[in-house]
């Protein structure tokens, strides 16, 4: 095979990589992890002791990622649509057409009601308590409560930089990944907040905080326009958000966990 060719199909592989990459829908692992970290310095005594049992010792963090490790097999298809939630802008949650397959909040409250029974095997709460800690992550990354017609942003493409990505995935980790700090470092260095205003961030319910993520997702519809190059102003005017998200994930996983808890 002579050089040209070799060149081709490898730039063609490059290629079907990059588009089944980009296609990603969720926060990258940084940004799940440092939900889950975040919201261990917000847990009661007693809810870290249930958790460590039931985690066999593993972090909140650890565990964050276990809903996306999960897609690359058939049997757990049945909760693919439970990683996002679409419904028409302005519209509430309440008041939107459901998924019948289910979605974002009603994986949330199947995950609650698993934790809460008390006829459900330790296994099955295993699993439902990893899941439940990576869709708290979820719901509060904006494109998760986007668009029906363009997948959440994944079919708006766009350039970062000088590479190929879309709208969701410039959300999901490409801002995080340029950020270039570790999951630790995230959540050791969010923005101070007093009590009062932990107490303010975790009032309301699964539907509330879903409605509040669909006003912000409307704002990043905003921010961009199909084949736009992103870059350091990009970064500049909205990596804040991320981090603010991520720390009110943080800080509402704890609330949901204590509540169940404690």
């Amino acid at each position: 095979m002579n050089y040209f060719k070799k060149l081709a199909i490898f730039g063609t592989l490059l290629f079907t990589v990059s588009i089944i990459y980009s296609g990603n829908p969720e926060w990258g692992p940084t940004g799940h992890r440092t939900v889950g970290k975040i919201a261990e310095d917000y847990l009661s005594s007693k809810t870290k002791r249930k958790i460590n049992d039931l985690l066999n010792g593993h972090s909140l963090a650890f565990v964050s990622t276990f809903g996306d490790d999960i897609k690359s097999d058939k049997r757990y298809n049945e909760f693919y649509t439970w990683h996002y939630v679409n419904m028409p802008f302005g519209v509430k949650y309440e008041d939107s057409k459901k998924n019948p397959k289910g979605d974002l909040v009603t994986g949330i409250k199947k995950c609650k009601e698993i934790l809460l029974s008390k006829t459900a095997s330790e296994e099955d709460k295993n699993f439902y308590l990893k899941m439940l800690v990576h869709l708290i992550g979820d719901l509060h990354q904006p494109m998760h409560v986007g668009r029906t017609e363009d997948k959440g942003g994944n079919d708006i493409q766009v350039r970062w930089f000088n590479n190929g990505t879309n709208l969701h995935r410039v959300w999901d980790s490409d801002m995080i990944n340029h950020y270039n700090m570790t999951y630790t470092e995230l959540a050791n260095n969010t923005n101070s907040i007093t009590k009062d205003q932990v107490k303010y961030l975790q009032k309301g319910s699964i539907e509330d905080w879903a409605n509040e993520t669909q006003k912000l997702a409307i704002k990043v519809y905003g921010t961009a326009k199909i084949g736009e190059k992103l870059g350091y102003s990009y970064m500049y005017e909205n990596f804040e958000l991320v981090r603010s998200q991520l720390q009110k994930g943080g800080i509402r996983l704890a609330k949901v966990l204590n509540d169940l808890f404690s």
